[in-house]
C-alpha cells in the first residue's frame, strides 16, 4: 500500500549525497514551502509531488483503502526522521548516587577509583540475563521513538569479556529485529575500561588476542570503538586495538578528548576512523588534521549538560567547514533519549542556527551511521528510507523549542506511521 501525505507544511529535505559542512547547513534551499505531498510505497519515499497533483493521481485508489492511504498533515511541518550515532543503550543498574559526588567535587576518575563509574554498571550488567537487559533496552529504544529519532546506533562496554560483550551485541540485534523500535547500527566497545583483574597491558592483550576476534567472528557488530583518554585507553593501546579492528573488518570509531586533550585527535586522523566523538578539547591542529583525514567530529552535547562542563564551539565548526554531528551519547549518567533537547541546548544556548543543528542529527550521521538496508536515509527525498517526523506546529523550527515534551504528532518508520501519545 501506498501513503500519501498531502497538504504539507514546510518539509526540511537534506537532499545532498554527501555530509553538509559550513553554510550548507544552514542554507534554505534544502526547505519546501507548503502545500507539497510525500508519496511512501514499500518503506521508501517514492515521490515529492504537489498536493493537487498528488490527488489527482491517487485518490480514485483510495476508495477501498487497499491501494493508496491519504493522510491530510493539515498544514503541519516535516523533517527526516533523528539519527542518533552515539548511544549507550544496553545496560543495567542505577548511578544516581554519583550526582552529589560530582557536586562535591569529586572527577570522573575520582569516582571510578571509589568504586562507581563504568566498573558499577558492568558489576549490574552482569547479573542481568540477555531478556532483562532487551526488555530494558526497548523501553529505551521506545522513548527515543517517542521523541523522533528513527535510527539509533549503540554500543556493547558494560560487559568487558568476551562471553557478556557478546551478550550486549546480541540484544542489540534482537532490537534491531523490533518493528516497534528504530533501526540499530551496532557497535563493540569492549575497550570501554579496564575490568576488575586486569590491568592494562593485561587487558589490551585479551582485546587483541580474544576478544576481538570473538566479535568479528560473531557478526554482531559493525564497527569497533575505543575510549581513548588518560587514565583508560592511551594513544598507543588505542592504535593497536584499532588495527588489529581494522584487520578483522571492522570499521572503526573513538571516544576522544573527553575530559583533555589526550592526543586522541592526531590518533583519530592517523587511522582515518570514520568519526570520533566528544572531542570536547581536541587542539585546533588535531581538528584539522582529522578533517584533512575526513574525520567526522562526534559531539555530545548531553555530556556537558549532565557533566556541568562547558560546550563545545560549534559555530567554530561551522566556519571552518568541518564535517561534525550531534548526539544524545545516552548512558548511566547521562540518560537523555530526546535528540530535540540536544538541539535545544544548541540553539538556545550555544546561539547555532536550528537548520544546521537538525542537519547534525540526520543528514550528516546518515553518514557515519549508515542504514542496515544500505539505502540513504537522514533525508527526504525520493528513493530514501521513509524515515520522517511531522511536527506539532507549521512551523519546521519547533523542532528543538520544546525540550520537556516531544514536539512531533506523528513519526514514520520505514513507511509505517505512529502517532506520538
Amino acid at each position: 500500500m501506498r501513503t500519501v501525505l498531502y497538504n504539507c507544511g514546510p518539509i526540511v529535505t537534506f537532499d545532498s549525497d554527501k555530509p553538509l559542512i559550513g553554510q550548507e547547513m544552514s542554507n534554505d534551499k534544502w526547505i519546501l514551502s507548503f502545500g507539497k505531498a510525500i508519496v511512501v510505497n514499500d518503506g521508501t519515499i517514492e515521490d515529492i509531488q504537489d498536493s493537487k497533483d498528488a490527488l489527482n493521481d491517487y485518490e480514485s485508489h483510495n476508495i477501498n483503502s487497499k491501494e493508496v492511504q491519504l493522510i491530510d498533515v493539515n498544514g503541519k511541518a516535516v523533517i527526516p526522521g533523528l539519527i542518533d550515532s552515539h548511544t549507550h543503550l544496553v545496560w543495567a543498574g542505577d548511578r544516581s548516587r554519583e550526582v552529589r559526588l560530582k557536586l562535591q567535587g569529586k572527577s570522573y576518575s575520582d569516582i571510578a577509583k571509589m568504586g562507581g563509574g563504568i566498573n558499577s554498571t558492568v558489576s549490574d550488567t552482569r547479573q542481568m540475563s540477555e531478556l532483562e537487559l532487551f526488555n530494558l533496552a526497548k523501553q529505551r529504544a521506545v522513548t527515543a521513538l517517542n521523541n523522533g529519532t528513527t535510527f539509533m546506533e549503540t554500543k556493547s562496554g558494560y560487559g568487558l569479556n568476551n562471553e557478556n560483550e557478546l551478550k550486549l551485541l546480541s540484544v542489540a540485534k534482537r532490537l534491531n529485529l523490533d518493528e516497534m523500535t528504530p533501526g540499530i547500527d551496532s557497535t563493540w566497545l569492549g575497550a570501554h575500561a579496564i575490568p576488575v583483574g586486569h590491568d592494562l597491558e593485561s587487558y589490551t592483550y585479551e582485546i587483541i588476542n580474544s576478544q576481538l576476534p570473538a566479535i568479528a567472528e560473531s557478526g554482531l557488530a559493525r564497527s569497533a570503538d575505543v575510549f581513548c583518554e588518560p587514565g583508560w585507553f592511551g594513544v598507543d593501546e588505542s592504535k593497536s586495538i584499532l588495527k588489529e579492528a581494522e584487520k578483522l573488518g571492522l570499521d572503526l570509531r573513538m571516544h576522544i578528548d573527553e575530559f583533555c586533550d589526550g592526543g586522541g585527535g592526531q590518533l583519530a586522523a592517523e587511522m582515518k576512523v570514520t568519526t570520533a566523538d566528544h572531542a570536547h578539547h581536541t587542539n585546533e591542529d588535531a581538528r584539522e588534521q582529522m578533517n584533512k583525514s575526513l574525520v567526522n567530529t562526534g559531539f555530545l552535547p548531553g555530556t556537558p549538560y549532565s557533566m556541568g562542563s562547558e560546550w563545545p564551539d560549534f559555530n567554530h565548526m561551522i566556519d571552518r567547514g568541518y564535517q561534525w554531528t550531534i548526539a544524545t551519547d545516552y548512558n548511566p549518567n547521562n540518560q537523555v533519549l530526546s535528540l530535540p533537547f540536544i538541539g535545544s541546548c544548541l540553539v538556545q544556548r550555544c546561539g547555532v542556527d536550528p537548520l544546521a543543528t537538525l542537519a547534525a542529527c540526520t543528514i550528516n550521521p546518515s553518514f557515519t551511521t549508515p542504514h542496515n538496508t544500505g539505502i540513504s536515509h537522514g533525508k527526504i527525498a525520493p528513493n530514501a528510507v521513509a524515515n520522517l517526523n511531522i511536527l506539532n506546529s507549521k512551523n519546521w523550527e519547533s523542532w528543538c523549542l520544546t525540550p520537556g515534551h516531544s514536539p512531533f504528532a506523528k513519526t514514520m518508520l520505514e513507511g509505517k506511521l505512529t502517532s506520538i501519545e
